[in-house]
């Protein structure tokens, strides 16, 4: 005989809310829709560890740039490529963190300089190139994949 699982009315929306964002979140949009999809990524997601995929040129740093002006960041964002992690501070004296593992040839290299540490520092950890360091990545880190289509135009996916 079947069990019938039982929910409680806040995990039963919980579980709503997080498909309804993902159907939205599989959406296409172009730059001046970044605002609204900044918002809304920053809004459904669990983790503050976010992982962006996708071709060099898709958008993945003007994404996380919105991000950060969104998270109320101070300081002038940019990517990482040489320094492979830059550091923000908000106007609530927060921290986000920014990674491009682009050039990243070992993942020993992403140990060195503690990534363990900044993906358990309950802090913002947007993620460039993280498939360069797949064996080091948070289980529960957020997989964001964008795709670049016809007339500038863009898709986003959350996974």
């Amino acid at each position: 005989m079947p069990t019938e699982l039982h929910l409680n009315k806040s995990y039963k929306f919980k579980i709503l809310v997080r498909f309804i964002i993902f159907v939205a979140m599989n959406k296409n949009y172009s730059l001046e829709d970044l605002t609204s999809v900044a918002s809304k990524l920053i809004a459904s997601v669990e983790n503050k560890t976010l992982l962006f995929y996708g071709q060099m040129g898709v958008g993945k740093t003007t994404l996380i740039k919105e991000i950060c002006k969104q998270l109320n960041v101070l300081d002038n964002i940019s990517s990482p490529t040489f320094s492979l992690v830059n550091e923000y501070q908000t106007t609530n004296e927060e921290k986000v963190y920014h990674f491009d593992f682009y050039r990243i040839t070992d993942e020993e290299e992403a140990l060195d300089i503690g990534i363990e540490d900044y993906f358990y520092s309950n802090n913002w950890c947007l993620i460039e190139w993280p498939e360069n360091i797949e064996n080091l990545l948070p289980l529960e880190a957020v997989k964001i994949h964008l795709t670049i289509l016809e007339n500038e135009q863009r898709n986003i996916q959350l996974k």
